[in-house]
């Protein structure tokens, strides 16, 4: 074994150290049942990556009208969390720690997965790309929230943040990036509203706020961590130099709690963003972020080390490396070459 940096511990809080600074990031897998059910793979699956300092899971819905992929998991039946807790008791059985990424997907869905109904968003967009996975189906229309839906979809993530406690989880990422319901908010481009959830940077923050403090509320703060992109790039959300004041504000408000972490949400977090004064959505998030950041995007060990040495972030998120080599962490511990990651290798939950 090394001293390889990247493998010393990391006291996130006072009540989680991760026993070491790469965690496995979240990646939709699409391998529950129709019923939305964690599988007895799926244990297998995360159990095998128990070495990472956390594993963050997959998106999983909130609430079955939160869902825009088949076969996706979720963790709003008691039935979800019974099968959800075979994953845990794996993954701690190995000594590992792991965060339930929890999601609603907003308008990045369709209505053959809604019942008939249109996606909810904060306000009514049209989108016109192809839904991954779906056999050929095309985003369309969504329909803006009302207040009172608003406030149900709170109460939800908080339930599913319960949920998640119940299931055997150590604490829940609330997944708010990527172009789903919570980023919806945060990008002038998809929230129009003129009521207390838009128009300024103080009221589009507004439900990301709600929702962790609603989390935090229900499970302590320590055990909620949220996924951001700043920098719009996904699921057809235009930037605006607006949006930067937006999640400003948002990360002024978090430097006000003790939530565990911020996670960069981007494929590639060399990528520069012109709406954030061109940096990276990491450079973005740890200039005005003071706690636990972790970056994910494309790195390798060696990048990842410049970032933490050079205090650009704390901790770092790999996901295609942890698909290839579910010894990910023993591989760097002893020198040992990584397996490419394939395209193929996502048909198998190895």
């Amino acid at each position: 074994m090394n001293n390889h940096p990247l493998l010393t511990e990391y006291k996130l809080n006072k009540l989680l150290t991760l026993k070491n600074k790469i965690l496995m990031a979240p990646m939709t897998r699409a391998k529950a049942t129709n019923d939305l059910l964690p599988t007895d793979e799926m244990a297998e699956y995360y159990s095998r990556r128990a070495n990472a300092g956390l594993i963050i899971t997959e998106g999983t819905i909130i609430r079955h009208d939160a869902l825009g992929y088949n076969n996706v998991p979720g963790i709003f039946s008691e039935s979800q969390i019974k099968h959800w807790r075979k994953v845990t008791d794996k993954v701690h059985h190995h000594n590992g720690l792991i965060f339930l990424q929890i999601w609603h997907v907003g308008r990045v869905s369709h209505p053959v997965f809604l019942g008939g109904k249109l996606p909810l968003s904060p306000s009514e967009t049209t989108m016109t790309g192809k839904i991954y996975r779906s056999d050929g189906l095309t985003y369309g229309k969504s329909r803006a929230a009302t207040l009172n839906e608003i406030e149900e979809i709170i109460n939800n993530y908080a339930i599913a943040a319960e949920n998640a406690i119940k299931a055997g989880f150590d604490g829940i990422e609330i997944h708010g990036a990527n172009g789903y319901l919570v980023d919806q908010f945060l990008h002038h481009h998809t929230n129009q509203r003129e009521d207390t959830y838009g128009g300024s940077p103080e009221n589009m923050a507004r439900f990301a706020l709600n929702v962790i403090n609603a989390c935090g509320q229900s499970i302590g703060f320590e055990r909620v961590g949220i996924r951001l992109s700043p920098g719009a790039y996904l699921h057809e959300i235009i930037g605006d130099k607006r949006d930067a004041l937006v999640f400003s504000y948002l990360l002024a408000q978090l430097n006000n709690t003790q939530i565990a972490y911020v996670h960069t949400g981007n494929f590639d977090d060399a990528q520069k963003f012109k709406e954030l004064g061109d940096l990276t959505m990491s450079e973005f998030i740890r200039h005005h972020y003071r706690g636990n950041l972790i970056a994910c995007g494309s790195y390798t060990f060696d990048s990842a080390l410049d970032g933490v040495k050079n205090n650009l972030f704390d901790l770092v998120a790999l996901g295609r490396p942890f698909i290839a080599n579910p010894d990910l962490i023993d591989r760097l511990a002893t020198n040992k070459n990584l397996n490419p990651y394939e395209s193929s290798m996502l048909n198998t939950l190895y």
